[in-house]
C-alpha cells in the first residue's frame, strides 16, 4: 500500500504518472522558453524567513478574509480552464475540494462546466474569472455570474494576444472538451475560445479591453472587481485610481508572457503603489506553506494556486484537491509557529529577508 502524498511535489509526481504525456505537457508548459515559469519558483526560494522563538504560540489562527468573505486559510484556488483534462468531474470536483477546505475558488471563463453547475456543487465562496469576449458576451457572463451567486468578478488583463505553448505545438495537442459557459450557444469558436494558441484551438479574436472600459464593466454589476495579471507599480497605481477592489499579482503561471520577473518579486512594488486602497493577492509558483508566509509578509492578503490543483484532480479528484489544500494548511501553520506568529492577519514586519534590488519600482510621471 503506497503512502499518501506528504507534500505537493508528491502529488506532482503521481499526476505525471497518471496523465498522458501530452496532457501533462499541456498542464506543465509555460510560454516560449519557460523562463518565467521557472523564475516563479526560484524567486520564492530567493526569499528566506527570519524565525522568532521563545514565544507563546499555543493558539494560532490562519483564517482570513478576502473582500469580506471569510476563508479558513490564506490559500485560494486560482482560475484555470479545462479541469476535465485531469479528471472527468473537472471544475465540479475542484469546487467540492475547495469547499471541503473552506476556501475560495475562482472559476475560469474557459471552464468545462458552466458557472451555474459549479455554483450548485460549491460549498465555499466563488469568484468568476472573466476573459473579455466582446461587449455582449462579457455583459452576459457578468450578469450570469452575479445571478449564480459569485462574490466578485476577477478580470484577467494579461492576455492581449494569444500565447503559443511550444510543447503543445510540438505535441500537436488538441483539447476536445466543450466550454461549459458557452454550451449550446450558436457562436463561432473564435468568439468564445481561450487564450492558448494550440493546434485545432481557434483562439478568441475579441479586441482586448483597456483602462477606459473599466467604468463600463463596473457599471454592469455591483460585485467587487479584481484585476488579475497586474505586474508593475505603474499599472497598480492606475488600477486603484480606477477604483478596483483587488489586484491578483500573477504571471499566469508563466503561460502567457515569458522573460518577466517571478510573480512574488512584483508584490512589494504593487503593494507600495496600491497604498492600502485595494487588497493584493499573488499566484504563480506557490508550492509550500512557507511561500504563503513569505507572500503575506510582503503585503499580500492571500495566495492562490493553479497547477497543484490539476495534480490533486489527477490523483484523486475532489479529495485530491482537498488533500493539496490541506497539506498547505499544515505547512502554513507550522511556518507560523517557527516565525513566532499567532495571527495570519497580523504578521510582524521583517519576517523575510528580501534580496537586494527587490522593492517598489519607479512610478510613471
Amino acid at each position: 500500500m503506497s503512502m499518501d502524498p506528504i507534500n505537493l511535489y508528491d502529488y506532482e509526481a503521481r499526476a505525471k504518472l497518471t496523465l498522458s504525456h501530452d496532457t501533462w505537457d499541456f498542464i506543465d508548459a509555460g510560454a516560449m522558453d519557460e523562463f518565467t515559469t521557472r523564475r516563479n519558483r526560484s524567486a520564492f526560494e530567493d526569499l528566506t524567513l527570519r524565525p522568532r522563538f521563545l514565544r507563546d504560540i499555543g493558539e494560532r489562527d490562519i483564517s482570513t478574509t478576502v473582500l469580506g468573505e471569510k476563508i479558513s486559510m490564506p490559500v485560494m484556488v486560482s482560475p484555470a480552464g479545462s479541469h476535465m483534462v485531469a479528471h472527468p468531474d473537472g471544475e465540479l470536483a475542484t469546487a467540492r475540494g475547495a469547499g471541503m477546505s473552506d476556501t475560495l475558488m475562482m472559476l475560469s471563463t474557459s471552464s468545462n462546466y458552466s458557472m451555474e453547475e459549479v455554483s450548485e456543487a460549491a460549498t465555499g465562496p466563488l469568484w468568476f474569472q472573466l476573459y473579455h469576449r466582446g461587449y455582449d458576451l462579457t455583459e452576459m457572463l457578468v450578469h450570469r455570474a452575479e445571478e449564480a451567486g459569485f462574490k466578485a468578478i476577477c478580470l484577467t488583463v494579461d492576455t492581449p494576444s494569444p500565447s503559443p505553448k511550444e510543447r503543445d505545438l510540438r505535441n500537436q495537442y488538441s483539447r476536445n472538451f466543450e466550454l461549459g459557459n458557452f454550451r449550446a450557444m450558436d457562436r463561432p469558436q473564435s468568439e468564445i475560445s481561450g487564450t492558448d494558441e494550440t493546434p485545432g484551438w481557434e483562439v478568441s479574436r475579441a479586441i482586448p479591453i483597456t483602462w477606459k472600459d473599466l467604468e463600463w464593466l463596473r457599471g454592469l454589476t455591483s460585485l467587487p472587481l479584481v484585476l488579475k495579471g497586474i505586474r508593475t507599480a505603474e499599472d497598480a497605481h492606475v488600477a486603484v485610481e480606477n477604483g478596483v477592489n483587488g489586484i491578483l499579482v500573477s504571471t499566469h503561471g508563466g503561460r502567457q508572457m515569458d522573460s518577466t520577473m517571478g510573480a512574488i518579486e512584483m508584490v512589494p512594488e504593487v503593494v507600495e503603489a496600491a497604498k492600502g486602497q485595494a487588497e493584493i493577492y499573488v499566484d504563480s509558483g506557490v508550492r509550500r506553506g512557507s511561500d504563503v508566509i513569505k507572500a503575506l509578509a510582503l503585503g499580500a492578503r492571500a495566495v492562490a494556486i493553479g497547477r497543484p490543483l490539476f495534480w490533486g484532480l489527477a490523483v484523486n479528484g475532489a479529495d485530491g484537491v482537498h488533500g493539496v489544500l490541506e497539506l498547505l494548511r499544515e505547512e502554513v501553520d507550522r511556518a507560523m509557529s517557527y516565525c513566532g506568529q499567532t495571527n495570519i492577519r497580523e504578521l510582524e514586519p521583517n519576517l523575510v529577508n528580501i534580496p537586494y534590488g527587490w522593492g517598489p519600482g519607479r512610478m510613471a510621471p
